[in-house]
């Protein structure tokens, strides 16, 4: 599937699943490094933009804190939801930076662990951008560049898995 071939309708001012319901995304953003941050959510919103896809953005302290965010998002039935106030996918934004001592494994290794883990047991469609890097340079390469944003790629990762569930769904009620 072509990175632009997700299904959604752009009839209207905002992209529309199968069913014709509006797509929205819950962006879960770790401020711990906010220039980083902020390219990387300056990726992340350009995208649904550009696909005229509504989204919020919630705000967390660090990397370790998203995981919790989305389970507690899933726990309230808000995400994956049929709901109109709900969300049909997630998108995760932050940064690890290796230090000096083993804090950085663990930091990145739970992160991610339990992110995955929340977005499998509950189907959520999930773009993880939490970057994992060496120095702060690298950072932000990763996260600079809006198209090619690591924050936009992750947009563009919860849509495609967003746009197969929708698929699978369809066709299973063949």
């Amino acid at each position: 599937m072509a990175e632009d071939t997700i299904l959604l309708n752009h009839d209207d001012a905002s992209a529309r699943d199968e069913r014709g319901s509006a797509v929205r995304i819950l962006i879960i953003e770790a401020r711990y490094y906010e220039d980083v941050s902020d390219a990387l959510l300056d990726g992340a919103t350009t995208e649904l933009k550009r696909l005229g896809i509504s989204y919020d953005v919630i705000t967390v302290p660090g990397a370790l804190e998203i995981p919790l965010a989305l389970a507690c998002a899933a726990s309230d039935g808000v995400i994956p939801s049929n709901d109109a106030d709900g969300y049909d996918g997630a998108v995760a934004l932050g940064c690890v930076i290796r230090g000096e001592t083993a804090h950085f494994d663990i930091v990145a290794n739970n992160a991610n662990h339990f992110l995955m883990e929340t977005a499998v047991g509950n189907k959520i469609p999930l773009g993880n951008a939490i970057l994992t890097v060496e120095n702060k340079e690298q950072a932000m390469v990763r996260a600079k560049g809006r198209e090619q944003s690591k924050g936009a790629q992750a947009v563009r990762a919860c849509l495609t898995l967003f746009s197969h569930h929708q698929q699978w769904m369809m066709s299973s009620e063949l």
